[in-house]
């Protein structure tokens, strides 16, 4: 395997875990497979199971025979696990972000800084893409999106535009999509508004925050009692949600209290702050900027 990439926060990921040798893990999200070849040389005889969704990341897979890599989504882990007749395991890592090799393969349409079709499609096998939102959501629904997903203030206006200019003709490219609305993005602050309308498109095609929901959920039933789960977020909406469910076993806030104002949680919370990359390695890889580490071990 042995690949250049660095994943985010690697060391604060696998000191958060706390690798026992005899343990059973997940990769939950294996990308590139940084943190599996980090946790496979602290594994004896444990076992370290990594999903991926997208075919792409199992080109290079490590040969190992406590290694296993399931092609799906994390959303799915229980019943993947249940398949191995895996009932509990001792910690689970995941990370959020859309990988490298998503953002440097153009033709793949996460990005807006180079011309490529609007895909945006993690698992390729999927139906809906980017441009199929763009061109066959209604109004209400693209403003809707916009707003919670990419946080814009702007979300009805730019749905408007959006519905203007394909009247004229499909928008089928990044450029495109980025034309129509250009009246409207701001200048002093371009590429932060992008990166929002492009965030926005992909959580609705690859249904993130839903699959997010559904993963925090199957975790505390698969994770023993003193495991841990190590979670990087990228972006206030999942960082919320990852808080939330790690304080409170919720996803939408506080929970209801018993009689003497106290609930019961699933989680001590190690990061009472969320652990973020050092100014070292936001140099090495700017993408980190917006990381934040969240640490809890299963009650």
């Amino acid at each position: 395997m042995g690949n250049d990439h660095v994943p985010v926060l690697l060391n604060e990921c696998i000191d958060g875990l706390n690798v026992n040798p005899k343990g059973t893990y997940v990769d939950a999200t294996y990308g590139d497979g940084g943190y599996s070849e980090i946790l496979l040389k602290k594994l004896s005889c444990g076992k370290l199971f990594a999903i991926d969704m997208d075919e792409a990341a199992s080109a290079d897979l490590p040969e190992n025979q406590n290694f296993f890599f399931i092609h799906g989504n994390f959303k799915f882990i229980k019943n993947y696990l249940k398949y191995y007749r895996i009932e509990q395991v001792d910690g689970i890592v995941a990370d959020l972000g859309v990988s490298s090799r998503h953002f440097d393969q153009a033709e793949r349409g996460f990005t807006y800084r180079t011309e490529a079709l609007l895909d945006m499609r993690m698992n390729t096998k999927s139906t809906i893409t980017a441009e199929k939102v763009i061109n066959e959501y209604d109004v209400n629904q693209l403003s809707g999106l916009l707003k919670e997903y990419g946080e814009l203030k702007q979300a009805d206006k730019l749905a408007n535009l959006i519905a203007e200019k394909r009247k004229e003709e499909k928008i089928e490219t990044n450029m495109q999509l980025i034309g129509c609305i250009q009246k409207i993005v701001p200048k002093r602050t371009e590429n932060q508004f992008l990166s929002q309308v492009f965030q926005a498109l992909r959580i609705e095609v690859n249904q993130e925050l839903e699959n997010l929901r559904i993963f925090l959920h199957s975790s505390v039933e698969l994770l023993r009692s003193g495991g841990r789960l190590v979670v990087v977020s990228y972006h206030s909406l999942e960082d919320r949600m990852v808080k939330n469910f790690m304080k409170w076993g919720k996803i939408d806030g506080p929970p209801e209290k018993d009689l003497y104002g106290k609930w019961s949680s699933h989680f001590n919370v190690i990061t009472k702050k969320p652990l973020i990359p050092g100014e070292e390695e936001i140099m090495k890889n700017p993408r980190s900027r917006s990381a934040r580490l969240r640490i809890a071990i299963k009650i």
